[in-house]
């Protein structure tokens, strides 16, 4: 039984029954009816003085639960998306959340049009840029991650005002978001922000 919780409606199944509810082929024993909040306007006040991860059309919903946790880890609490990202409420997503979704601001918007309106610096993730670990970050901005096949778009990289790029000392090729993600994540921790 779970702790806390005096305020949570609590229903005992069996394993067929849990089969049967479940999306998983295997359940992890346990299941969450929540509501999802309704939408609500962005609040361009709540970026200031703080770092928020922007995504254009990431696809694979576990890239983006996984981007969620790490986001969550490291103490990002805003997530901008482009209308055509996966939706968050996507039941792989949510798993790959590991419950780090609940404590999230994810907001869908026309990226060009929230990039020009946003008065903050907008760090692009790019193969040629200023090298990650020589960047300056300043104390706000938005970190701008791409698609998973075709990187940032074109009529956004326009709005970038620092292409960063992660140091590449191999040969693949290029990153996967979420690990790329975690890069950018963990060097704004490591520099102080």
């Amino acid at each position: 039984m779970p702790k806390n919780t005096a305020n949570i409606k609590l229903f005992e199944v069996n394993n067929a029954e849990l089969e049967k509810i479940s999306t998983l082929q295997t359940p992890q024993g346990i299941l969450a009816l929540v509501h999802i909040p309704a939408k609500q306007k962005l609040d361009f006040n709540s970026l200031k003085n703080s770092f928020s991860l922007v995504l254009d059309d990431v696809q694979d919903p576990g890239n983006f639960g996984t981007i969620i946790r790490t986001a969550d880890w490291f103490g990002i609490k805003n997530i901008i998306c482009s209308e055509n990202t996966v939706e968050a409420y996507n039941p792989k997503t949510v798993q790959s959340t590991m419950g780090s979704l609940c404590r999230m601001n994810i907001n869908y918007v026309k990226l060009e049009t929230f990039l020009t309106e946003a008065k903050l610096p907008i760090f692009g993730a790019l193969l040629a840029g200023n090298n990650i670990y020589e960047t300056k970050w300043g104390n706000e901005g938005l970190i701008l991650l791409g698609n998973e096949g075709h990187g940032i778009s074109q009529e956004l990289i326009s709005k970038i005002s620092i292409p960063i790029t992660i140091p590449r000392f191999g040969e693949a090729e290029s990153l996967n978001v979420a690990v790329s993600a975690a890069i950018f994540c963990s060097e704004l921790s490591r520099c102080g922000k």
